[in-house]
């Protein structure tokens, strides 16, 4: 019996992963490999940072703060990030990065087994990982258009997020027994570990040179994709109502207050976990958003669904129930997250994909960053369940108002779109002019 019938495909083969990027791309097969393993150390360190300064401080601020540090270096390499990635030959920057973000984590590891664990290096390596990030995204970002099908584009980012699920579930809820019961350092120890197996792999992916006639990193060159970006309402769109979201409604950094508050300390790596349950339901049933052409609507409903879920999240006391609405709100954020790389991937010019991808960093890397800050400064003011429901709510009513001006966002369309057309028409050129020289 075959899975498919004369009417289309069946529900099991429209739930379940497409797995042809992974088949049939040996690089796409080592950089998700890479990616997995890096993945799951950096969550380990991600909830082992805010927890340390928690020990080290006790203060709301003091965690928010994180995000604070992290802000300009992001905004800053992020963009000249891009500019590389155009220039550059994405792999070696990819692998470069890779080493960097290694040593990083082996100073925190250092840091934390001192006999009295000092503030400062943390936040000082918070702002380096965060330039080495902002060089490093927008390349690995732009990689995958250049080792898989335009046609698998959205089966490609539906597998990286099924990993990248994975590993925030697992990474988080190890993060927080290890952290409880052996210390920061065990997790900064797994992270380290995690990078050298990831550069092994990555070793081993074949070069991936620069368009022809890339232009030269420049402030001229970054100013020309961000000109672009402008051009495209649909595009900006797809970045405001990211930023938002996330402005209003990340309330990570005070995690820990609120299992405080909840009188649940066990179940902190399970709230940092949480919202990755729902994405990696979202990831592993992702067949049903190959046939998705709308895209701008798909970000926008997600957005808003992200937003209701945190709102409950600050207003019930259960943390079963607060479990259950992170859990729905990361769902709705990979639902977001496939429209906006579907958008993107399809339908940028390659010779301009790093920068776009510089400012795409800027639009899901600011907001989290912001974010920390905000609900560390309201939880100061109003509590900590305070900060997480009125971010929440106003996380649907600034969503609610972008779409109201931003009516090209609502009516993108893949089907029609020129952009979507001539990216695909110029791959194919592409693709021909390399199997010539290569024949």
């Amino acid at each position: 019996m075959t899975e498919e019938s004369p009417a289309g495909p069946s529900l099991l083969s429209r739930l379940r992963p497409d797995l042809t990027p992974w088949r049939a791309s040996r690089d796409f097969r080592l950089l998700w490999g890479s990616g997995c393993i890096s993945s799951f150390g950096s969550f380990l360190t991600y909830v082992a940072v805010p927890l340390q300064i928690k020990q080290l401080t006790g203060s709301y601020l003091a965690v928010g703060a994180v995000g604070l540090v992290e802000l300009l270096p992001l905004i800053v390499f992020g963009l000249w990030g891009g500019a590389l990635a155009d220039a550059l030959d994405r792999r070696k920057l990819v692998l470069g990065a890779e080493a960097g973000l290694g040593l990083l984590s082996g100073l925190l590891l250092l840091n934390a087994l001192l006999p009295h664990p000092m503030l400062w290096p943390i936040y000082l390596v918070a702002a380096l990982v965060a330039a080495l990030d902002g060089l490093q995204r927008p390349a690995l970002d732009t990689l995958v258009p250049r080792i898989v099908a335009h046609e698998q584009l959205t089966a490609a980012f539906a597998l990286i997020s099924l990993y990248r699920s994975t590993s925030t579930v697992l990474g988080p809820a190890l993060a927080g027994f290890v952290v409880a019961y052996s210390g920061p350092g065990t997790a900064y120890a797994l992270d380290v570990v995690s990078f050298a197996a990831s550069l092994l792999l990555l070793a081993r992916m074949r070069a991936v040179p620069p368009p022809t006639g890339a232009v030269k990193p420049s402030v001229a060159a970054i100013m020309a994709g961000v000109r672009y970006a402008w051009s495209r309402p649909e595009l900006l769109g797809t970045y405001v109502v990211d930023i938002a979201a996330m402005l209003f409604a990340f309330p990570n950094a005070i995690f820990p207050f609120l299992a405080d508050d909840l009188h649940a300390h066990w179940a902190l790596g399970l709230m940092y976990g949480a919202s990755a349950v729902g994405s990696l339901i979202v990831s592993a049933t992702s067949g049903w958003a190959g046939s998705v052409h709308r895209h701008g609507r798909m970000v926008v409903l997600a957005a808003l669904g992200w937003g209701v879920a945190m709102t409950g999240a600050g207003l019930t006391g259960s943390i079963w129930l607060v479990l259950l609405c992170l859990a729905a709100a990361g769902g709705a954020d990979m639902i977001s997250g496939m429209g906006r790389s579907t958008m993107w991937n399809q339908s940028i010019p390659d010779e301009l994909r790093g920068r776009l991808a510089g400012v795409e960093l800027l639009s899901y890397s600011v907001g989290p960053q912001l974010g920390q800050v905000r609900a560390g400064g309201t939880a100061s003011l109003v509590g900590v369940r305070g900060s997480v429901w009125m971010g929440g709510l106003a996380c649907v009513l600034s969503v609610g108002c972008l779409a109201a001006v931003l009516p090209k966002l609502l009516a993108y369309d893949a089907r029609t779109d020129p952009h979507v057309a001539a990216a695909r028409a110029a791959r194919e050129q592409r693709a021909a002019a390399e199997a010539v020289s290569t024949a």
